[in-house]
């Protein structure tokens, strides 16, 4: 490959991540993020519900923890800064898996396919 496509590579790379930031879409999870890293309640909530998480899966199936991770999670879903957060995140990762939907189609592979990994 020559300098000069490299250049154009990197060209096209760097307007498509600037669209993407662009993109209402980004700019809405971007907001909202920052809402979410600033409330110091949704951040307890979320504390508090990955803890829970952890502890169900470390002791096992447990039905009391179950229910106050149900209700850790109806606490979440009332949260409107969370709340919006999910919503902003739903929607960019929408976007991204129409993006790739495009880009895959444009190469005739899927673009963003998971390589696998791991040692085994």
């Amino acid at each position: 490959m020559s300098e000069q496509q490299t250049v154009d590579v990197n060209a096209a790379l760097r307007e498509f991540v600037d669209a993407i930031q662009d993109s209402k879409q980004y700019q809405r999870f971007v907001e909202a993020r920052e809402r979410l890293d600033e409330d110091q309640e949704a951040q307890q909530l979320l504390r508090t519900f990955q803890q829970k998480q952890t502890q169900l899966q470390r002791g096992g199936f447990d039905e009391e923890t179950m229910a106050e991770l149900r209700e850790i999670q109806d606490e979440m879903d009332d949260n409107e800064i969370i709340s919006e957060y999910m919503q902003a995140e739903s929607e960019l990762i929408a976007m991204l898996d129409r993006t790739n939907d495009v880009i895959s189609d444009r190469i005739g592979e899927e673009f963003a396919r998971s390589m696998g990994g791991g040692c085994c």
